[in-house]
């Protein structure tokens, strides 16, 4: 029995032409070889199993071929090209860079390079997985990729740029390879199981395609695996079935009942998805693609961005058009949440379940935040502002008069336009005396608009003096004492008042730990004085007297040199020791 060999070593191209979805690098690098402008060293880069070492490979074995064909393709018939095919080609290394990365290793291959070919115009030598090599073996290496052998030429190739020196980055020729698209990846597996005789539904080609996510490698592999599986035969469902992906007819299921607030039959159908084996991460994640393809459906011009077979695509668009953007870009917030959280919660299941039942009224929380159909959103300023204040603009000049206000527990647009067409029309037989007077004024609004409205008297502000402020300030030290604050009432016992104007007064506190008292209470005595002299406009400034003193320990209060000579008055011997032992001091 033959060996078998598998489909991605099997249909590895061997030819620029029969490269998959790279049409750019391949057409830049066979110009290149037929104008004679090659460069040095190229650093081929991008996501795993999309050619980078395939076209590494067929650059090699082209620019060593005999007879190179008119659009820049190897022969595959010279004595270069059938050596490079059986692997006894001496002209091109290759090095693994992940487990060949010391230093050693690379000065090997430098001295490698300083022999010229025995046979053919180039040695060609392949480093894959470049970043893997240490800082110390790619200094080792800068010198000799920046001025090789004019026969040598460098094919560096690696899935992580981002971690290459710069110093290396700038000696190189970068290509970055692409994702293989769906469509170049269905196109590719239909050639091989033609070529294969094997029965496949065009539906399990694009299932396999879009699991791959642009890895040829990985969709060859997965061909090869439900080939076994199905016994030559692909359908939708065994591929489905072997793939471990939910089928989407579930999601479109689920959003039905999400939709009409069926949180039953959603729960239910969610416990089937369970029983089935399917993990509560492969749910969210599943749902949020789902959700996803919807949000690029609603717009014709973004549906080419589906994701989804094609046999799915009639019933996403007509789905999209009955569901609202807004509960498409909520849903997808949420269930982005909850497939971060997903991992730290203990309860998988009850977890999953919550972002269910968030999603079932979803749209019952969007409707309350609507206003005139159209979604409430937070309003942007140009510039920031510490503070911003609103001028107030009064309702009516025939309500709003001094001795009355007018208390609206209504919108107040509706209200005023209301109060001002009822004044508009009122009769003009109003009697002087009423208009006179503040109290007939709020007696006649209170008989108006006493039942839509809460209208209160405004009190006269008291003014600020000092036998009324002394009076306060008394008060509210006996209430601290009674809160057992003796300590705080003690301070405010002390403390000299003087009032600056009429909205203005000071305290004056013999230390700064009786300020430290007052400032805890400020609000409490404002709220006090406010009340006392129904005036919100009153504030205070707490000043420390300058003339008294906290007692300060005397050995806090003096310096090093200080402290000294206090000492040596009191024991003159110290000074004698200092004086006979010819000591210097260092303050």
């Amino acid at each position: 029995m033959d060996n078998f060999v598998v489909s991605a070593r099997k249909y590895r191209p061997q030819n620029f032409n029969t490269v998959v979805g790279q049409a750019p690098i391949t057409t830049t690098l066979k110009n290149a070889i037929l104008n004679n402008h090659l460069a040095h060293a190229f650093l081929f880069c991008g996501p795993r199993g999309v050619g980078k070492t395939t076209c590494a490979r067929i650059l090699a074995k082209t620019i060593n071929c005999t007879s190179i064909t008119k659009e820049g393709e190897a022969c595959n018939t010279c004595e270069s090209c059938v050596s490079f095919e059986k692997g006894a080609s001496l002209n091109i290394h290759e090095l693994d860079a992940a487990s060949n990365n010391s230093v050693d290793d690379i000065r090997n291959l430098v001295e490698q390079v300083r022999f010229a070919p025995q046979a053919g115009k180039y040695k060609v030598y392949i480093v894959d997985e470049v970043h893997m090599l240490s800082t110390s073996a790619f200094n080792a290496f800068l010198k000799t990729l920046e001025e090789p052998p004019p026969y040598a030429i460098f094919i560096l190739a690696t899935t992580e740029k981002h971690k290459i020196l710069p110093t290396i980055l700038s000696r190189c020729q970068i290509f970055d390879f692409r994702r293989i698209t769906s469509n170049d990846t269905v196109a590719h597996l239909e050639e091989i199981i033609g070529k294969e005789n094997i029965k496949a539904e065009k539906n399990a080609l694009q299932l396999i395609a879009q699991k791959s996510e642009g890895c040829m490698r990985d969709a060859l592999s997965i061909l090869d695996k439900i080939v076994s599986f199905s016994n030559g035969a692909l359908t939708y469902e065994n591929t489905l079935e072997h793939l471990n992906i939910l089928d989407e007819a579930y999601f479109f299921k689920l959003l039905e009942y999400l939709t009409t607030q069926d949180l039953t039959q959603a729960m239910l159908l969610y416990d089937e998805i369970n029983q089935k084996g399917f993990e509560g991460d492969v749910v969210l994640y599943g749902l949020a693609s789902f959700i996803r393809n919807l949000l690029v459906c609603k717009d014709p011009d973004s549906a080419k961005l589906l994701e989804s077979i094609e046999g799915w695509r009639e019933q996403y668009i007509s789905v999209a058009k009955e569901i609202s953007t807004p509960y498409l870009v909520s849903a997808l917030n949420l269930l982005n949440e909850a497939e971060i959280q997903f991992k730290m919660a203990r309860n998988k299941r009850l977890h999953v379940e919550m972002a269910i039942i968030k999603l079932n009224f979803l749209q019952q929380a969007i409707e309350l935040s609507m206003e005139d159909s159209q979604v409430v959103k937070k309003k942007l300023v140009d510039s920031h502002y510490p503070i911003r204040l609103k001028k107030i603009i009064t309702l009516s000049n025939s309500v709003v008069t001094a001795g009355a206000k007018l208390i609206i527990e209504q919108q107040p647009a509706a209200a005023a336009a209301q109060l001002s067409k009822e004044e508009n029309s009122a009769p003009t037989n109003t009697t002087a005396t009423e208009k006179g007077s503040n109290k007939n004024l709020l007696a006649v609004l209170q008989n108006k608009y006493g039942e839509k409205y809460k209208i209160e008297e405004v009190i006269d502000s008291i003014p600020l003096t000092m036998e009324d402020l002394k009076k306060c300030w008394d008060d509210f030290t006996l209430t601290l004492e009674t809160a057992l604050k003796h300590s705080a009432a003690s301070t405010f016992k002390l403390a000299a008042l003087d009032i600056e104007n009429e909205t203005h007064f000071t305290i004056t506190v013999p230390a700064l730990t009786a300020q430290k008292f007052v400032e805890q209470e400020r609000m409490n005595v404002l709220e006090r004085v406010w009340e006392h002299f129904h005036n919100r406009a009153i504030q205070f400034s707490i000043l420390v007297a300058a003339s008294e003193k906290e007692d300060v320990p005397l050995h806090l209060s003096l310096n090093s040199k200080q402290k000294y000579e206090r000492i040596a008055a009191q024991y003159p011997l110290v000074q004698e020791l200092k004086t006979r032992l010819n000591l210097e001091i260092y303050y």
